[in-house]
């Protein structure tokens, strides 16, 4: 970087990779030509109100209260005063932050951005555990965290000390929550002046090893984001209402339902509780909504819901997080008139690379690259293989992998290609074919879920004495969490141990990572070093598997 780093704690920069297994950065659009010094939520927040004339357009919605991009800005000024003055925070300090969708959520995560300081979201339905290590790796020494989720959070903190403070939000009437300690601080200050490949934010997510693994992105990053899949593919308008159920933490959900509406000075509508099929089409009947997010089971579930009572605002419909079945695409457009835009993107460079959209959809594909990125499909020595031939995915483009402190840089990033784990065709027109993922990670539902992860979980219940997880795969769900377990003498594979299995799981780590089925097996698989053959698991037998 030309620009100097802002950030003063290196604790961050000083754990990126070594030079040589960093990702090819490509710069080759216009719009791709950035400065080196900008801080993200300036761009997107800030200028929306003092240059671009969005200050009075509505940004964020919820049932009963709406904040324009005004008021969203004056909030996030607060709130950035409160972590650099009250909790002593400065530039490149990390700040954890637990809570599900909310106007509450996004505008702390805007606050720590703006101050220079590093996001690090985390999914609601995290445990204590899973919390815990998301805090050990990386060192926040305060988070902010939703009233409503405070139990497992606080658990963590009991065994990582760093966390020396939490802060509650969404309690407005509590006297030491974020709100209350935002009260009265001045309406505008100046953002932290960032370079842009300072960072800002890292986005944890699961390996196949089931360790927490944390992608590391800039201010650059973000808004290089913005000037691809936005620009070219989705062009959202100031006009449109955008409504999803991805998770903030997730990067598709914080890209789909807060970054992009933003660079196109749209508003986001949230809901005030998790979304089922028929409250998402409600909502979107309620509120207008114009673009919606959600993954392909999802889109099934809606699709006879929103047949039967209509979806007439609805103009765009996105699928991600998992593969979308043609089947899936040809059910929701026989049930809206809507043409699914259909993406493939990962945490580690954001978002969507590969997408198409409208008359470029191809039956069965994905998309095309991006504009920006370069995608091929190669061997396993990375040489490009012919059309029509199954390969693994490599991408370039101005976003790639950085892990923080991690071995598995070397796997994921090749002679500056990035390799997302993914098997795909590609067509001689350039359209990808996705087959299916290379490595071991279940995908359910949209969940990434990492079958060691699982494995552990099942292995502290004492009727366990071995067990393996693999991902099934699954007409509701893409794949379901499959356990196959050998039992200690003594127990019973019954009905009721399944139960027992399922809930100690649900108990010990995030409740959607539980084996949906459960079968009982005298002995694993394994070659003749011991080590575990996965892949016969996979295969379809015989073996009992109890379902309840």
């Amino acid at each position: 970087m030309t620009h100097p780093s802002a950030q003063t704690d290196r604790f961050v920069h000083d754990r990126l990779p070594p030079p040589e297994q960093l990702p090819i950065f490509r710069y080759d659009l216009p719009e791709l030509q950035l400065p080196d010094q900008l801080n993200l939520v300036e761009e997107l927040l800030d200028k929306a109100v003092s240059a671009k004339g969005w200050g009075d357009r509505p940004m964020l919605r919820e049932a009963g209260h709406t904040w324009t991009y005004r008021d969203a800005a004056a909030e996030v000024s607060r709130i950035a005063q409160v972590l650099t003055g009250d909790l002593g925070l400065v530039p490149g300090n990390r700040v954890l932050l637990r809570g599900g969708n909310s106007a509450s959520m996004a505008l702390a995560w805007l606050a720590v951005v703006k101050a220079g300081l590093i996001a690090i979201a985390t999914m609601p339905l995290l445990r204590a555990k899973e919390l815990g290590d998301i805090i050990e790796k990386s060192q926040p020494t305060v988070a902010l965290c939703d009233a409503r989720l405070l139990d497992e959070l606080l658990a963590a903190q009991k065994s990582q000390p760093v966390l020396a403070r939490v802060v509650a939000f969404h309690a407005p009437d509590a006297g030491d929550s974020l709100e209350a300690m935002a009260r009265g601080k001045a309406d505008h200050v100046l953002a932290c002046p960032t370079a842009a490949d300072d960072i800002a934010l890292l986005a944890f997510t699961s390996g196949t090893t089931g360790k927490p693994k944390a992608p590391v992105t800039t201010h650059r990053d973000v808004l290089a984001m913005c000037q691809t899949w936005p620009r070219h593919i989705l062009k959202a308008t100031p006009d449109d209402i955008v409504i999803g159920s991805p998770p903030l933490a997730f990067t598709f959900g914080l890209g789909g339902l807060l970054i992009f509406p933003m660079w196109a000075g749209a508003s986001v509508y949230f809901h005030d509780r998790g979304y089922t099929p028929e409250s998402m089409v409600q909502a979107i009947r309620e509120v207008g909504a114009t673009i919606s997010y959600t993954a392909p089971t999802f889109y099934r579930q809606m699709a006879p819901i929103a047949q039967r009572l209509g979806v007439p605002s609805l103009r765009i419909s996105v699928s991600a997080g998992e593969a979308l079945p043609d089947a899936t695409r040809q059910l929701w457009k026989e049930a809206t008139g809507i043409e699914m835009l259909d993406g493939i993107g990962g945490t580690e460079v954001f978002h969507i690379y590969i997408s198409a959209a409208g008359d470029e959809v191809r039956r069965g594909a994905v998309g095309k690259a991006v504009p920006g990125f370069t995608a091929r499909v190669v061997d396993d020595e990375g040489r490009e293989v012919p059309h029509g031939t199954v390969g693994k995915l490599a991408i370039i483009g101005p976003v790639g992998c950085r892990y923080l402190d991690d071995p598995r840089q070397a796997n994921y990033v090749k002679n500056g290609w990035n390799y997302p784990g993914d098997a795909f065709v590609q067509d001689a027109d350039g359209y990808f074919f996705y087959q299916s993922r290379a490595d071991d990670m279940i995908i359910s539902a949209g969940y990434n879920i990492g079958g060691p992860e699982v494995e552990d979980a099942l292995l502290q219940h004492p009727a366990v004495a071995e067990c393996a997880v693999v991902g099934k795969p699954d007409d509701e769900r893409g794949m379901v969490v499959k356990a196959f377990c050998v039992l200690r003498p003594g127990h019973v594979g019954d009905d009721a141990l399944v139960k027992a299995l399922q809930d100690h799981v649900k108990a010990t780590i995030a409740p959607y990572k539980y084996p949906r089925e459960v079968a009982f097996v005298a002995a694993l698989p394994r070659t003749e070093t011991g080590k575990l053959q996965r892949f016969k698991l996979r295969q379809p037998n015989d073996t009992p598997t109890t379902t309840p």
